[in-house]
């Protein structure tokens, strides 16, 4: 029999800045020092995980390893990863080096997410890194090099050729530190049901946003629902041994004041899923849950996405602020994540 894993909320924050009008998040410095305040408030509220988006090119966060060791080291208790890391652009081996280093200063809660990533404000942004993805316009086969050669790394395989002179040994070298359990730590983001079914091959974690690129016809909740059954299929296939992970993301803004009024209080649509194009091709965009709090909270419970996961990412504005995102995953906590499952955490008091 399958076990059934505990409910997770978190937050993601795509860590947003710009000096707007309205934006309490004007500098880089500003997103960076929130993200951590951000996770250390969310731990005090019993929230689970605290997870950051990964952008190049853009005024948005892009180096995440030191804000997570930041978050690792001011925080006991919270996961806290990426959702997700744009494989293109990485160096494998440096990142499994800040992989295991971060997650030995938070003690094994680091939870990885990677991907090939979204569309980016570069063209072929990662070649300007060093790296050339040749005719794979969209650098899809790249990324999934840069994740073989990295999952191998962390995982403790010879990496280097020991130099026999310096260290009296032939063979080959791993990379260090070491940490382990991350190996098992590590989600891919997949847009497709397709893609699912790859990474259950794989042995990783399933992310899926608020987004698929495709589109059957039927509500996101249900395409997304079946995302997910093909991957938790496909994973028993594989007979991996031990149990997946699987979160989703949403946006969610219950009303409790006169504030959250003002900012989320005119629908404009995005209430109802939306078709679209992005990347060149079809997809299909989950609807925001907005509105008073019992009323949205009967309608998460109906999202069966929502329900088949054992993780659920919620999007915060994030340039309103601390206070405001830490009052906003409150009211989640209080009044509409119990309706999916969820429990509050245990906080350790102050």
């Amino acid at each position: 029999m399958e076990r059934q894993l505990q409910k997770k909320i978190g937050f993601l924050s795509f860590g947003h800045w710009q000096a707007a009008r309205g934006s309490q998040t004007r500098t880089a410095q500003e997103s960076l020092l929130q993200a951590i305040d951000l996770a250390v408030a969310a731990e005090e509220i019993g929230i689970d995980g605290a997870y950051f988006r990964v952008h190049h090119f853009a005024r948005q966060a892009a180096a995440p390893f030191p804000v997570l060791a930041a978050v690792a080291a001011r925080t006991k208790r919270i996961e806290f990863g990426t959702a997700v890391v744009d494989m293109r652009y990485e160096n494998p081996l440096y990142m499994a080096e800040e992989a295991a280093a971060t997650d030995l200063i938070g003690d094994g809660r680091l939870q990885l997410g990677i991907s090939r990533g979204s569309p980016e404000p570069a063209e072929r942004g990662w070649e300007a890194f060093g790296y050339d993805s040749g005719d794979d316009l969209s650098g899809a086969d790249l990324a999934r090099t840069h994740t073989e050669l990295f999952r191998a790394a962390i995982k403790g395989a010879g990496i280097a050729k020991a130099d026999l002179k310096m260290t009296g040994m032939n063979g080959r070298l791993a990379i260090q530190p070491q940490s382990a359990g991350l190996p098992e730590r590590i989600w891919w983001g997949a847009g497709t049901r397709k893609t699912a079914v790859w990474t259950a091959e794989q042995g990783m974690n399933l992310m899926s946003s608020t987004l698929l690129s495709e589109d059957t016809g039927v509500p996101f909740s249900e395409l997304q629902a079946e995302q997910i059954r093909l991957y938790r299929d496909a994973w028993k296939a594989a007979g991996w041994q031990h149990e997946p992970r699987v979160s989703v993301s949403r946006s969610v803004m219950p009303i409790v004041d006169d504030i959250d009024r003002m900012y989320f209080g005119a629908r404009d649509g995005s209430d109802q899923d939306q078709v679209g194009y992005l990347g060149g091709g079809i997809a299909r965009f989950g609807k925001s849950y907005i509105g008073a709090p019992d009323v949205i909270a009967a309608e998460l419970a109906k999202d069966q996405a929502v329900l088949d996961a054992d993780t659920l990412l919620l999007t915060v504005p994030n340039q309103l602020g601390v206070a405001y995102n830490a009052k906003l995953l409150k009211a989640i906590a209080d009044h509409v994540a119990p309706a999916i499952g969820w429990k509050r955490a245990e906080v350790e008091p102050a």
